[in-house]
């Protein structure tokens, strides 16, 4: 994880946790729909809990993380329940989850360090297990106006990036828009991927 985009995280977490944002409800409604009842799901970049707490309500066994300690005291305290800081590189399970639901996180990771976080992702699931994530689109690693990095990838990067992390059955990228933290639109990739089973 970049150190600066870490930190912006660490000293926003109250107002980050503030926002309420609803677009990405109806991305989490379908990617829940093909998942086992009661399915474990790891959770990366939980953020407030807003996810967390749609997929507990789902009756869904959730494993919620953020990289910010900070972060993770909010969704804690949202949620009445544990959130553990965990950083990418981190992450050493083996086929423990049915899911990884990681929206707008991974995004955060450097170019050059994103095939061996997504690989370390493919070997958490269990094989036949569903896997969702969004980036900003583009064609270069940079920052945005508040300092945060991101790795800013194009959908033919992004395919043959996750192709290096491990054999998956299923990937399809589709486009969309979102405001931001910095209240700018974005052009976005949503990438969901299922292992090979």
């Amino acid at each position: 994880m970049d150190e600066a985009t870490l930190q912006f995280y660490r000293g926003h977490a109250e107002a980050y946790a503030g926002r309420e944002i609803t677009s990405r409800k109806a991305r989490l409604a379908a990617f829940l729909a093909v998942l086992p009842p009661g399915g474990h799901i790891l959770e990366l970049g939980c953020g407030a809990g807003g996810d967390t707490a749609e997929m507990l309500a789902q009756g869904f066994d959730v494993h919620a993380t953020d990289g910010s300690p900070e972060m993770a005291a909010v969704a804690s305290k949202r949620l009445g329940r544990h959130v553990e800081t965990l950083l990418f590189h981190e992450l050493d399970e083996v086929e423990a989850y049915d899911a990884v639901w990681a929206n707008a996180c991974l995004l955060h990771v450097p170019r050059d360090q994103l095939p061996h976080v997504l690989s370390l992702i493919w070997r958490a699931l269990k094989p036949g297990g569903a896997f969702f994530a969004s980036y900003k689109e583009g064609e270069a690693g940079g920052r945005d106006a508040l300092d945060r990095y991101y790795n800013f990838p194009s959908p033919d990067w992004l395919r043959k990036t996750y192709a290096e992390a491990g054999n998956w059955d299923e990937l399809s990228i589709e486009s969309g828009e979102v405001k931001g933290f910095d209240d700018k639109m974005a052009a976005m990739l949503f990438v969901v991927a299922r292992k090979a089973s």
